[in-house]
């Protein structure tokens, strides 16, 4: 049965779907068999695994309608045992028609659990937003998976979305599960990128990744080849970072415990630059 990961930040530009397509990547090399869902409007996770958008073209908005069957929707990407679901810009439209929808914010979880006997990951990628489209894909996941950039409004950002998790733990009885955090667009020069780091180890009340992904011109650049960084340049910096979240993610599998509630610390966002 999967492990149903959504990646999640309110904040946008935080490396989100970079994360998703490139730890997807790295997950099947490991020998897991992994489905990416795109659950964006935008479809950037589609498109750089070499999707290309057309004209009423199938797209996961078909299979949370029941417009479509999951095997006609996932599509293979290059890498063996990587599958991965195209997101559109139906999706944004889906956020009116859910509206009065009986059940609306279980959709996406609907649909998974026809298909998530066939994988060991399933990986959402998730809007940068809260919106339906955010709340069906917590409610569709197991865990959350938290990409930060070290930046101060991350921190901010953090916050907030911790708060949404209470919520939804809370209003909707969904025991979420926060697989942990990880830091993103680190540059070890920089003061402010040390501190931002140093700030989420020492108070985020969940796991933090050991790996801090860099700050790197190959992540920015793969996406307009249409690969993941294993196929573009394997020997980078940022692809060795993704390689190594992913066996920490795997190494996770022995010891999963139920959600347990924690509470950040009161000092957590606030530091000295």
């Amino acid at each position: 049965m999967a492990r149903v990961i959504a990646i999640c930040n309110q904040k946008g530009g935080v490396g989100k779907t970079t994360t998703a397509v490139n730890l997807g990547s790295y997950l099947a090399a490991q020998g897991k068999r992994v489905l990416l869902i795109d659950f964006d409007p935008q479809a950037n996770a589609s498109s750089a695994l070499g999707h290309l958008q057309v004209p009423d073209g199938l797209s996961i908005y078909h299979g949370i309608v029941g417009a479509a069957e999951a095997s006609q929707l996932i599509r293979p990407s290059m890498i063996y045992n990587f599958h991965f679901i195209p997101g559109s810009p139906h999706l944004a439209g889906a956020l009116v028609e859910l509206v009065d929808m009986p059940n609306r914010e279980y959709y996406l979880r609907t649909f998974i659990n026809r298909v998530r006997h066939e994988y060991d990951y399933i990986l959402i990628d998730l809007p940068p937003s809260l919106s339906l489209l955010t709340v069906n894909g917590m409610i569709a996941a197991d865990e959350i998976l938290i990409p930060v950039q070290t930046e101060y409004y991350s921190l901010e950002g953090i916050g907030q979305l911790l708060e949404t998790i209470d919520l939804i733990r809370t209003n909707m009885q969904h025991p979420l599960r926060i697989t942990g955090a990880v830091i993103t667009m680190y540059d070890k020069r920089e003061h402010l990128s040390r501190e931002v780091s140093k700030n989420i180890r020492r108070h985020f009340p969940h796991h933090v990744f050991e790996v801090e992904v860099p700050r790197a011109i190959a992540l920015a650049e793969a996406p307009s080849f249409s690969k993941p960084i294993i196929l573009y340049r394997p020997d980078s910096p940022g692809a060795l970072a993704y390689e190594a979240l992913a066996k920490e993610i795997i190494a996770q599998e022995p010891s999963l415990d139920p959600a347990r509630e924690a509470f950040a610390s009161q000092d957590f966002g606030n530091f000295n630059i």
